[in-house]
C-alpha cells in the first residue's frame, strides 16, 4: 500500500487540488478507503487527516469500510421505478444472496441503491465498479450473477452488458450540423476576439443549465477581471434525475464542446480549462481523454493553438456522487479537493472562482451552442425562438412514452408538439426541469419551451394516467433529503422532516393539519435555505399541491371519522389548498 499511494500522488504532483483524483483510485484499488491510506496522503499532501475524511464522507462513492470486489449500485430514480426497479432489485438480491445496502458474507460482491446513472432512457440501469449497466433485466441479472460468481474481471464480460446508446432522435439547429474540429477558433481569430464576443452578444444565447444567465455577459464580466490568471470550467455533472442531454454531446460531440471551451478561453484570456465530468459518466473518460489528446496533436490544445499566441489546455476531473456539485459553487469546492459545498455569492466565481481565480463555469450544451455561433454568427442563432429566448433548446425525455430519448427544438415550441412527437398519450403530466424544476398537468400543454415559459436545464420526465402522482413527489423527496449535504440547517433538516412528514400523509396517517404543516414546511426550506438544492427541495410537492389538493387531501380521508376528527383544520386545509377555478367543489367535499 506504502508504495502504490506514494507512486499515486508522485503522479498527481503532490497536489491538494487532486485530492478526488487520488481518493478515486484508492476506492477502485481497495474497494474502500484504508485508514493507513489516509495519513500517508495526509503526509503526502501535507492537509490534515480530518480533512480528508470529511471529503471521504461527503462523496457517496467513497467508502471507509469494504465493498465488494464487484460493487453493484442500482439507480433509484423514478424513471427506474416506472420500469420496474423494485422486482428487479428484489432479483438481484435473491441471485446474488445479498440484501440491498450489505456486503455478501465473502466479500465478493455488494449491492446498494445510487440515486441516479444518468441512464434514464435506457433504465433500468445500474453501475458495477462506477462502469454503466443499461437496460437492465432478468436474463442479464442471471449473466451477471455468473460473472461475479466465477470472478471474471470486468475486461471479460460481454460490451453488450455496458452498452450506452445516444438515442438521439430530433436534430435542430446545432445537432443537425456540428462543426469541424479548429472552425470556430479559426472564425474567432479571424474576425477578432473582440468581434467574437460581439457576435455572441448578438446571439442571445443564455446558460443551458437551466439559470439563464446571459453567456457574452458572464464572458466580458470574466475577462475584464484584472489577473493574471483565468479559468474555464465545464459542468458536466447533470445529477439532476431524468437528465442525460450532456451524456450524448460528450459522447457524440466532446470536439465541439471542447472548442466551445477553448473559444471562451481566447477571450477571457484563460490557460486553463477543467471538465467536471459525473461520476456516473465513468464509461466516457478514455474516450473523452483520448479526443484532447488528439486535439493536443492536431494544435488545437496546447501551445500556439492555430498557430496564434493562446495557450490552453484542459484537465478531466471525475466527480463522486454527490448531486450538489452541480451547482457552481460546490463544483468549484470540489474541483479544489474539497468537500463540495456551495459558497457564499458574493463574490461570484467570474471574480473569484477556482483558487481565487476568475471563473468561467458553463454547461455542456452551452459551450457547444457557443462554438457553433462563433462560426455562423450571433443572427444565425438569434434568428431563431422567441424575443427573450433565442436559438434551441435540447431536450432528455423519458418516463412513460414511445421513444424516449434526446430532441432539440426551438424555443418557443409548445409542449404538446413535444409529447406527440415522443409519442407520449394519455399523459397525466410531465416533471419539467428534474425534481427541483416544476410539474406540469394535461391542462397546460399549450405552454412553451421558453424561459419566461416553461425554463428547463434540459429535463421532461413524462407520466401517464396509471401513475399515482404521490408517488412521484415522494420519491424527489426522498432524493433531496438524501442529497442535501447537510450544510444549512433549513436544508438538513427540513428536507428530511418534509421527507417525513410527506411519508405520513401518503401511508394514511396524517390529519388535515398535516397537510398544512407540510405547505408551510415547504416554504421555510425554499425561504431559508442556503443554495439552490434547497430552494427547489420543495418544488415537486408544491407544485403538485397547487395542482392536486385533492390527491393530498384523499389521503386523509381514512381517518376522517375516527374520533377526535379535527374538521377545523379539514375545513381550513381546503382553504388554503384549493387554488383553482373549482375550489368550492373541494370545500364542499370537505364540509360533507
Amino acid at each position: 500500500m506504502t508504495a502504490f499511494i506514494q507512486d499515486l500522488v508522485e503522479k498527481n504532483h503532490y497536489q491538494h487540488t487532486h485530492l478526488l483524483h487520488i481518493l478515486r483510485a484508492v476506492q477502485a484499488h481497495y474497494h474502500y478507503i484504508p485508514k493507513d491510506a489516509i495519513e500517508q496522503i495526509a503526509r503526502l499532501l501535507a492537509i490534515s487527516r480530518t480533512q480528508i475524511m470529511g471529503v471521504i464522507e461527503f462523496y457517496s462513492f467513497f467508502h471507509l469500510s469494504p465493498r465488494g470486489h464487484y460493487e453493484i449500485l442500482i439507480s433509484d430514480s423514478i424513471t427506474d421505478h416506472l420500469l420496474g426497479k423494485h422486482e428487479l432489485a428484489a432479483y438481484l438480491e435473491e441471485k446474488l444472496n445479498v440484501k440491498l445496502g450489505e456486503v455478501r458474507a465473502d466479500g465478493l460482491v455488494s449491492l446498494d441503491n445510487t440515486s441516479c446513472t444518468g441512464l434514464c432512457d435506457q433504465g433500468p440501469a445500474g453501475l458495477v465498479n462506477g462502469y454503466a449497466l443499461s437496460r437492465l433485466d432478468k436474463a442479464k441479472v442471471d449473466q451477471i450473477t455468473d460473472l461475479i460468481n466465477q470472478q471474471t474481471p470486468l475486461e471479460g464480460w460481454p460490451q453488450a452488458l455496458f452498452q450506452v446508446d445516444d438515442n438521439l432522435i430530433r436534430s435542430d439547429l446545432l445537432l443537425s450540423a456540428p462543426i469541424p474540429a479548429g472552425a470556430a477558433l479559426q472564425s474567432a481569430f479571424n474576425r477578432g476576439l473582440k468581434e467574437t464576443l460581439n457576435e455572441l452578444d448578438i446571439s442571445g444565447l443564455r446558460g443551458r443549465g437551466g439559470a439563464g444567465f446571459k453567456t457574452a455577459t458572464k464572458w466580458k464580466f470574466c475577462s475584464e477581471e484584472l489577473n493574471d490568471e483565468h479559468i474555464v470550467v465545464c459542468n458536466a455533472d447533470e445529477g439532476e434525475p431524468g437528465t442525460f442531454k450532456d451524456r450524448v454531446l460528450l459522447n457524440s460531440y466532446a470536439h465541439q464542446v471542447f472548442e466551445g471551451m477553448t473559444l471562451c478561453a481566447a477571450l477571457i484570456g484563460a490557460q486553463q480549462g477543467f471538465l467536471y465530468l459525473r461520476g456516473e459518466y465513468l464509461h466516457l473518460y478514455d474516450k473523452l481523454e483520448a479526443i484532447l489528446a488528439e486535439r493536443r496533436q492536431a494544435g488545437l490544445l496546447g501551445q500556439n493553438i492555430v498557430n496564434a499566441d493562446f495557450n490552453f489546455d484542459i484537465e478531466i476531473c471525475l466527480g463522486a456522487g454527490a448531486y450538489i456539485c452541480g451547482e457552481e459553487s460546490a463544483l468549484i469546492e470540489s474541483l479544489e479537493g474539497k468537500m463540495g459545498i456551495p459558497r457564499n455569492r458574493p463574490p461570484y466565481p467570474v471574480t473569484h472562482g477556482y483558487l481565487g481565480k476568475p471563473t468561467v463555469v458553463n454547461n455542456v450544451e452551452t459551450f457547444l451552442a457557443a462554438a457553433s455561433i462563433a462560426v455562423n454568427g450571433g443572427n444565425w442563432f438569434a434568428n431563431i425562438g422567441t424575443d427573450k429566448s433565442k436559438g434551441t433548446k435540447i431536450l432528455s425525455i423519458c418516463g412513460d412514452c414511445a421513444q424516449p430519448g434526446i430532441y432539440e427544438y426551438p424555443f418557443g415550441t409548445d409542449i404538446q408538439t413535444i409529447l406527440d412527437d415522443c409519442g407520449a398519450s394519455d399523459v397525466l403530466g410531465v416533471q419539467i426541469g428534474g425534481p427541483s424544476g416544476t410539474f406540469i398537468s394535461n391542462k397546460e400543454f399549450s405552454r412553451l419551451l421558453a424561459f419566461e415559459d416553461l425554463a428547463t436545464g434540459g429535463s421532461f420526465i413524462v407520466f401517464n394516467q396509471q401513475r399515482n402522482i404521490l408517488d412521484v413527489v415522494n420519491n424527489f423527496t426522498h432524493f433531496f433529503a438524501h442529497e442535501s449535504c447537510g450544510f444549512c440547517t433549513p436544508c438538513r433538516v427540513g428536507t428530511s422532516l418534509l421527507k417525513n412528514q410527506l411519508d405520513k400523509i401518503v401511508d394514511g396517517h396524517g390529519s388535515a393539519g398535516d397537510v398544512v404543516a407540510l405547505e408551510e414546511l415547504c416554504q421555510i426550506v425554499k425561504k431559508q435555505s442556503h443554495c439552490g438544492l434547497g430552494q427547489t427541495a420543495a418544488n415537486p410537492i408544491l407544485t403538485t399541491l397547487e395542482r392536486y389538493p385533492e390527491l393530498y387531501q384523499a389521503q386523509l380521508k381514512k381517518i376522517s371519522y375516527e374520533p377526535g376528527f379535527d374538521l377545523d383544520g379539514a375545513l381550513e386545509t381546503a382553504r388554503r389548498l384549493a387554488k383553482r377555478d373549482d375550489a368550492g367543489a373541494h370545500l364542499a367535499q370537505v364540509e360533507e
